[in-house]
């Protein structure tokens, strides 16, 4: 969304009397039924510039007292003062150290001065009321350079956001950083819708304010100046005391709070804070607002995606949530679906949605083909078709993003048909253990072989040994199973024997011993349909054989031949033909017979 209603700060510094300042922007922001309080003390021992000795303790107690019905939802730690600054202290004994720092240096004089800050929610939830007391800080041998011109100073506070059910509907706001005033300060409170009739007011946390130095010193609302006397007057708005105690010994430091109900009306939509001070050198650490605003905070959470393979439908769970607010979300607040930033489903809240509490819903979306198979998946609340419809207090945390692949049976390689020779008729011995990575196109899917594809599509009965396995007929289709994170495809290959080729050996001896005593050709029967031919050296055929006939044992068996009996030792020739469709050309060679 475009409008942003956070209660943001814009700060414009006049003057050149500091660098290095930390602008004050927004730490945290608090919608409900919530309210504010300061506690904190000095380790100043007088107020600066009356001629008082220039000394500072290390240590200063404060106590917190809470109503009945007051929960601690945060407590923030400040401390501050002259050099560069100690970030490691105690409070009630517990060993605190700074998770944030400020610093600047005073262009006129080039001192330093130090802030400081740690989250102690935890600590004060615990201890709860009662005293606090702030111990180890130990500027002594840092304040004498800073006696000079009134800026030696040390103090501490506690910035305490609690809830109450009685409280109304409010924003609190808790601003931080370190800047100096003079000269002015002018702070816009953007994009407001309050509230304000009933305890709209603001706080500040400041460091080194002197009651004896009032020039120009003032605090404006909107253009009005207010005060809250006799503490505050209206010409020295930093004085060193404590609007939460009605102290007026808060040596150089400064916890105020104000009163700003009559100069914020119903329906503004912004308002405009000027600090100034012409003389007084004073630090801004912390600025408190708590504003009636009633305004709902739409956001939205995919919560589970479920898919289908090689589909684009996918049915969404998801969560609106009104959980930063101070009014309900209406029934009817939109939201838009986006895949790669382009629109694929509206839909809108059925109910209205209380503060604090969330609904659950689901949507069924189609994913246009034009959108990749890895997209991001984006649900918007309060958006139908990029219109907002909803004033929020944070318009900035209406998207919520997920990463999606779709659900694909994963891409392969076809495998080729696996031929084998075998002597065995149509049985067969393969070895197709390779396959399992020929198959795949991505390293990390699984492959698994199977007999029928059914055993394939139910993933049942694998084929456990793929080197050495036993094919009882043939061809013989074998189905392969490629599985990814979600899905799977599945492919074929066939197995295939054939007779294997005649494997000659070229010497024979049949005198009668059982060893060698025929021209035995391996593999020969396994072609039906061949036949060999046997020629002497003068080319005359002198033995002829088929499927039919023994192999031969060195006897001719053709008419003509001047023997029929044994033939004598020599070089003899063979033509084997084995008529198979495969294989057409004879082979021919030579033996040699010896007795």
């Amino acid at each position: 969304m475009t409008k942003k209603l956070l209660f943001s700060i814009v700060i414009f510094i006049v003057g050149i009397n500091t660098i290095y300042a930390q602008n004050i922007t927004l730490y945290n922001q608090f919608n409900g039924r919530y309210d504010f309080t300061f506690v904190g003390n000095t380790l100043n021992t007088d107020e600066n510039g009356t001629g008082a000795p220039c000394t500072i303790t290390t240590g200063s107690s404060d106590v917190v007292n809470l109503n009945i019905g007051d929960t601690i939802e945060a407590a923030y730690l400040y401390w501050a003062g002259s050099g560069t600054g100690d970030f490691d202290v105690k409070l009630n004994s517990t060993n605190i150290t700074s998770s944030r720092q400020f610093s600047v240096i005073q262009a006129t004089s080039g001192r330093p001065f130090f802030s400081a800050f740690a989250d102690i929610t935890t600590l004060v939830q615990t201890t709860g009321n009662g005293n606090y007391t702030f111990s180890e800080l130990d500027l002594t041998a840092v304040i004498p350079d800073y006696c000079s011109n009134g800026t030696n100073f040390g103090g501490w506070a506690i910035i305490i956001v609690y809830k109450n059910s009685a409280l109304p509907l409010n924003q609190l706001n808790v601003y931080d950083g370190l800047q100096f005033v003079p000269n002015a300060i002018d702070i816009t409170l953007n994009s407001l819708n309050v509230i304000d009739n009933q305890d709209a007011k603001i706080g500040f946390l400041a460091w080194e304010g002197d009651r004896s130095i009032a020039e120009n010193e003032s605090l404006r609302i909107n253009g009005n100046l207010i005060s809250n006397p006799p503490l505050n007057p209206a010409d020295n708005a930093f004085n060193g005391t404590n609007s939460f105690t009605g102290s007026e010994f808060l040596y150089n430091m400064d916890l105020d709070v104000y009163n700003i109900q009559n100069n914020i009306n119903i329906g503004d939509v912004s308002a405009t804070i000027q600090l100034t001070s012409d003389r007084d050198f004073v630090m801004i650490n912390s600025i408190v607002t708590k504003l009636n605003s009633q305004l709902p905070d739409a956001t939205v959470k995919i919560d589970a995606i479920a898919q289908s393979c090689n589909t684009r439908t996918l049915i969404i769970d998801y969560t609106v949530s009104n959980t930063n607010s101070t009014n309900f979300l209406p029934a009817g607040t939109f939201i838009t679906v986006y895949a790669n930033n382009q629109a694929v489903g509206t839909t809108q809240t059925t109910v209205d949605i209380p503060i604090g509490e969330s609904r659950n819903h689901q949507i069924t979306v189609a994913i246009p083909s034009t959108i990749p198979a890895t997209f991001d998946l984006k649900f918007v609340v309060d958006d139908n078709n990029g219109i907002a419809s909803v004033t929020e207090t944070n318009e900035n945390n209406n998207n919520y993003i997920q990463n999606v692949t779709l659900w694909l049976s994963p891409e392969f390689n076809i495998l080729p048909d696996l031929t084998v020779c075998s002597n065995y008729n149509e049985k067969g011995v393969f070895n197709f253990s390779d396959y399992e990575q020929l198959a795949k196109k991505n390293a990390t899917d699984i492959v698994a072989f199977f007999e029928t594809n059914a055993d394939a599509v139910t993933n049942t009965n694998p084929i456990i040994n793929t080197s050495n396995y036993s094919a009882q007929t043939t061809p013989k289709t074998i189905s392969v199973r490629i599985t990814n994170a979600h899905c799977f495809s599945v492919t074929e290959f066939i197995l295939i024997t054939k007779p294997c080729l005649p494997i000659i050996y070229n010497h024979f001896t049949p005198n009668g011993d059982g060893t060698n005593d025929s021209f035995f050709i391996e593999n020969l029967r396994g072609y039906p349909n061949f036949s060999l031919l046997i020629y002497n050296r003068w080319g005359k055929l002198v033995w002829e054989g088929n499927i039919n006939s023994p192999d031969w044992d060195g006897k001719s068996n053709q008419a003509g031949v001047v023997s029929k009996g044994d033939l004598p030792e020599g070089t003899y020739y063979y033509v084997l033909n084995l008529n198979d469709s495969k294989n057409t050309e004879p082979i021919v060679g030579w033996v040699f017979l010896n007795r």
